[in-house]
């Protein structure tokens, strides 16, 4: 593989993102199914901060992990949505080095982020369930601010460690993608280089950071499940069960859906596309739907925000 390492990363200025593999006249319908979604999940994320940062009964350990999640969710999609929508209505469909490299860095960033983020609303709910005496002791606003900024942390070294070894091969006869945005899996697909370091580095991501946050998951939903159990009431039950279900429905879809794509034989490209739009698109788009529906506090903040629009009017 000598010759082929002549042509060094460093010589490509930018990559082709194949997007899906469908006839040009559907590009319009791809482009208005994005800008529908994304629209959605705008609106819900944007809405659901805003009224856990304006309703002074939200001021809670949950709704504190609840406004980062959506700022999350927000952030990633962002990362994403609108390049792919560019891209549906472009000839070219060309990303620059540096553009692909910082949609990577900050995807990256972001999931991760979200990972650890969910195993602390775990935690969250292990202690409010399981203690719920010794809650307000247990999580105070100090050990949740931590808990965050611990998340942001290690999705900032995951990002930064997974960016320098994907973009650290050469790239030798081809610059195109085959996905809508930059992923690590297909970059590598068309590198010429030794990937022997890049695979021990993904396991070891998924060792060391991934893992740990779906051991504190299921760990925690164990015990929860065996504490609820124990409640001799079906009524106290039931609202024990209601205040993780929401919880519960956000992992089930993201992690379903990354485990789809990333664990599943890449014998079907499009159908690896498709499963992409889920977790990019689709989970931030339900989760605040999940969490509004299904959690009255979050209604009767709504609810008495529209009714002080409706009592300006």
């Amino acid at each position: 593989m000598g010759d082929k390492g002549a042509g060094n990363h460093s010589d490509v200025t930018d990559f082709i993102l194949v997007g899906f593999r469908v006839h040009p006249e559907f590009h319009i319908l791809l482009f208005l199914l994005f800008l529908l979604v994304y629209g959605m999940v705008l609106m819900g994320n944007i809405s659901m901060m805003t009224i856990i940062v304006t309703d002074s009964q939200l001021n809670t350990p949950m709704y504190f992990f609840l406004g980062n999640l959506s700022f999350i969710d927000l952030s990633y999609s962002t990362v994403i949505a609108p390049k792919a929508m560019v891209n549906f209505l472009s000839e070219k469909k060309t990303v620059s080095f540096v553009g692909c490299a910082a949609q990577l860095f900050f995807f990256a960033f972001f999931i991760v982020t979200e990972g650890f983020v969910l195993a602390a609303m775990a935690y969250d709910r292990f202690i409010a369930i399981c203690n719920p005496l010794l809650y307000s002791v247990h999580m105070s606003r100090r050990l949740c601010t931590q808990l965050v900024a611990g998340s942001y942390l290690c999705g900032w070294l995951s990002s930064i460690l997974q960016v320098s070894t994907t973009f650290s091969v050469s790239f030798c006869a081809s610059r195109v993608i085959d996905h809508f945005y930059c992923d690590s899996y297909q970059i590598e697909r068309i590198s010429c280089s030794n990937l022997s370091v890049n695979k021990m580095v993904s396991l070891s991501l998924a060792a060391f950071i991934i893992l740990p946050t779906i051991v504190v998951i299921v760990v925690s939903y164990m015990y929860i499940g065996t504490t609820v159990l124990k409640i001799p009431s079906s009524e106290g039950r039931r609202k024990a069960f209601s205040t993780c279900s929401s919880h519960l429905g956000v992992v089930s879809l993201l992690y379903g859906t990354v485990s789809f794509v990333y664990l599943t034989p890449p014998s079907n490209p499009e159908l690896r596309k498709v499963a992409s739009v889920f977790y990019i698109l689709v989970t931030p788009m339900l989760n605040p739907l999940i969490y509004s529906l299904r959690n009255k506090d979050v209604k009767q903040a709504l609810g008495k925000i529209l009714w002080k629009k409706k009592a300006l009017y």
